[in-house]
């Protein structure tokens, strides 16, 4: 007999299903948030990829007077300014 054993993040007790159970809920549209483990979800497409790439001087000056200007590091600069790019090509 299969169990899947998901834990709830909100008050971190184990919850056990049976596998054909949970299959059952989820096909007739029942809530089965309680059974799934949100805080911990990993997308596959999200699975960070290390990349070495080369900027002009000039450029990485202006993406630190960005960062200090936000609080935040050079490489969360880098990461917004090419995902909003990116989101506007899609469209």
């Amino acid at each position: 007999m299969i169990i899947l054993e998901l834990f709830q993040s909100e008050k971190l007790k184990k919850t056990s299903i049976k596998a054909s159970e949970f299959d059952s809920k989820f096909d007739n549209g029942e809530d089965i948030s309680e059974f799934l483990d949100l805080e911990n979800v990993i997308k596959p497409a999200n699975k960070p990829k290390r990349v070495s790439i080369d900027f002009p001087e000039w450029m990485v000056l202006e993406l630190d007077k960005v960062s200090k200007r936000l609080g935040v590091t050079r490489q969360s600069v880098i990461k917004v300014f090419i995902s909003e790019k990116l989101k506007e090509k899609s469209l």
